[in-house]
């Protein structure tokens, strides 16, 4: 499956979660066994040599996909919630998003100092869950940090928020509008 066939099989959702955003909907690609297989498939081949030791997987999106390929790589998954939904001690960071505020958390012991660190989520736009994502795991882990989204909206300028020296950004699905 190319990536042409990946992008007719997401949903577009104009005006959700509010006027004036162009939901990109994912779970359209997800319940299409192909597309699932297809970006599983990219995403290994993209770290399957990075010695990823865990795959966080950002609420709720990035909860999908960012098991599966954990498995794939022999890694462990780290999930990042918002608060309230875990239930050990945890750390936490607020930041503002396209059109909110939001806080999100982590599991104190979720990550050690030696762990090479893969962030997944579905869907790049401003940048702000990330960049809260990333702060969160920096404070627990110092090595390389990579960085996979599904989709990027590129008008949107997310990664600036989140490029740093040490973080490598890749995206399977680009796009402009």
């Amino acid at each position: 499956m190319n990536k042409e066939t990946i992008i007719k099989s997401i949903r577009e959702i104009p005006d959700f979660p509010i006027p004036g955003i162009l939901f990109y909907d994912v779970t359209t690609m997800f319940k299409d066994r192909e597309a699932l297989k297809s970006i599983l498939d990219i995403l290994y081949e993209t770290y399957k040599d990075k010695g990823i030791t865990k795959v966080v997987g950002l609420e709720s999106r990035g909860f999908i996909m960012a098991p599966a390929l954990a498995i794939r790589l022999g890694a462990g998954f780290v999930p990042i919630r918002k608060p309230g939904k875990l239930p050990a001690e945890t750390i936490e960071l607020s930041y503002d998003k396209e059109y909110g505020k939001d806080t999100i958390q982590i599991h104190k012991d979720a990550i050690s100092e030696d762990d090479v660190v893969l962030i997944h989520d579905d869907l790049l736009a401003t940048g702000g869950t990330m960049a809260a994502a990333c702060q969160l795991v920096r404070q627990l882990n110092k090595n390389k940090l990579y960085v996979n989204f599904i989709i990027e909206l590129k008008n949107l300028h997310g990664r600036e928020k989140i490029a740093q020296n040490d973080i490598e950004i890749e995206s399977i699905l680009t796009f402009d509008r």
